[in-house]
């Protein structure tokens, strides 16, 4: 998906229900570690681009794609981009 044709552009709270039928809990609160600028935050505070199918979780600091969530006929699954470290404070 590219982010001009994405239904909307939010904060990474509106992949929690995609997030949570790969992982099975809420990782919104979980802290993300960029691996293209080092920034540390709460996956709550990405950008996501997100449309029906697809959310492109971007980093706040430099745009990289951290993880794209897809929801196909198979479920949901989650493709790692540049997230470097996914942590629990």
């Amino acid at each position: 998906m590219r982010a001009d044709i994405a239904t909307s552009t939010v904060d990474g709270n509106a992949a929690a229900g995609m997030l949570w039928d790969v992982f099975g809990a809420d990782v919104t609160a979980l802290i993300g570690v960029c691996g293209g600028c080092g920034a540390a935050a709460p996956m709550a505070e990405a950008i996501v681009e997100l449309d029906e199918t697809a959310a492109i979780v971007r980093c706040r600091g430099c745009t990289h794609t951290l993880i794209t969530v897809l929801r196909d006929e198979h479920g949901a699954r989650v493709v790692i981009g540049a997230l470097r470290e996914l942590m629990r404070v």
